[in-house]
């Protein structure tokens, strides 16, 4: 089943969110990484197959508004409880990839009792010392598919459809909308990271399932055990020739992982 977008008023128009939804089964609300989302996103496609899917973006992120207001961890938090108000879910299945694994985390220790099961996917938030990061900043765009893929010539052909990483007007184009999600970004993740979630994870009770490609550049496997250690019985589950956008590569065997939670 194809998916649909809309948009939606936010807090009381303090904000208008494109959500992209489709499918049908349990609610499952999904969190984008700092990339945004692909053109036909093969990872909500597959979600889709299983789960009544809702992927609101973060303002900065296509047409979605209201970024000036969201200015710390707590803000963004606190909105997207605001956009599950707003699409009236009950109890969904929280999942979030990268930087959303983060806001997801922040959330289900913010409150709580509110999520019930959460998916972390290859999520940002913590740091180690011993296993410093990438700047994802200060990357060019043609050095993302390394990065963020175990395949890299399919991952830039997932990143660029009809398009061409090298090419200038294409390379153009991608950095001018690359430059307003990365602002929207930034404010979670530059310059590293941490804005002490580590401090907080003792607070969720939810069933959390940490889901992580085993060949992952961006945010190695240590970080997998890190988020293990510090949520009470959350289970990891690694994914072999996988990267950093596991979901995306190996759709099938991020399904089969949260199959487990339901």
């Amino acid at each position: 089943m194809p998916l649909t977008s809309r948009l939606i008023d936010v807090a009381g128009g303090r904000a208008r969110i494109r959500v992209h939804e489709g499918g049908d089964g349990p609610p499952l609300l999904f969190l984008h990484g700092a990339g945004g989302l692909m053109r036909e996103d093969p990872f909500l496609a597959a979600l889709a197959t299983r789960y009544r899917v809702h992927a609101p973006l973060l303002p900065g992120y296509e047409d979605s508004t209201g970024e000036d207001r969201l200015r710390t961890m707590l803000d963004i938090a606190l909105h997207t409880y605001d956009v599950w108000d707003a699409l009236d879910l009950s109890k969904p299945l929280v999942c979030g990839l990268s930087m959303g694994g983060m806001i997801a985390a922040e959330m289900a220790a913010l409150a709580p009792n509110e999520i019930e099961r959460l998916c972390l996917v290859a999520s940002a938030g913590l740091w180690l010392d011993q296993h410093p990061l990438p700047d994802l900043f200060a990357m060019l765009p043609q050095e993302f598919p390394g990065y963020l893929f175990h395949d890299v010539e399919r991952g830039s052909k997932l990143m660029a459809p009809g398009g061409d990483l090298n090419d200038i007007k294409f390379l153009a184009d991608f950095m001018v909308m690359n430059a307003r999600r990365l602002g929207m970004a930034g404010k979670m993740l530059f310059p590293i990271p941490d804005r002490g979630l580590s401090d907080r994870l003792y607070r969720i009770k939810a069933r959390t399932l940490i889901v992580w490609g085993e060949n992952d550049k961006l945010i190695p496997l240590p970080y997998a055990e890190a988020f293990r250690a510090g949520i009470a019985d959350a289970r990891v589950v690694t994914i072999p020739e996988a990267g950093h956008l596991v979901g995306h590569e190996k759709p099938d065997a991020v399904l089969r992982a949260l199959a487990t939670l339901n």
